[in-house]
């Protein structure tokens, strides 16, 4: 379990994640931005929820080179990382597979959120 202040901070992020993702339907044109931000509130959800947040960041880069990763939470989080810099190099006209891709990708980070506070956002 994580303490209240990175409990509510994973809380918020994932809510607003979701919000991002809504608006990003709602407006196509500017469907890339919101999901990359909703992609990278998503990643901030569950970087709170596993502690420190700076501290697992510089573990996920630390481990961006490697091809093969032992633990699968650290593949986990490098594949999310990996999806964050994807998103951030693409043109305007593919935001109805990132779409998908983010759906999913909050989809698995309100698992995470709920797996380690206990609540759901």
């Amino acid at each position: 379990m994580v303490d209240g202040d990175h409990k509510g901070w994973a809380l918020r992020y994932l809510r607003e994640a979701k919000a991002e993702l809504i608006a990003a339907e709602k407006m196509p044109y500017l469907a890339l931005g919101l999901i990359l931000e909703a992609l990278r509130k998503a990643q901030g959800a569950i970087y709170h929820s596993l502690g420190e947040p700076a501290f697992v960041r510089a573990i996920v880069h630390e481990n961006m080179g490697e091809d093969s990763l032992g633990d699968p939470i650290l593949s986990f989080l490098v594949e999310i990382e990996r999806t964050v810099q994807r998103v951030a190099q693409l043109p305007n006209s593919r935001h109805e597979d990132v779409m998908k891709e983010a759906s999913v990708i909050i989809k698995l980070a309100s698992d995470v959120v709920r797996l380690f506070t206990g609540e759901t956002a």
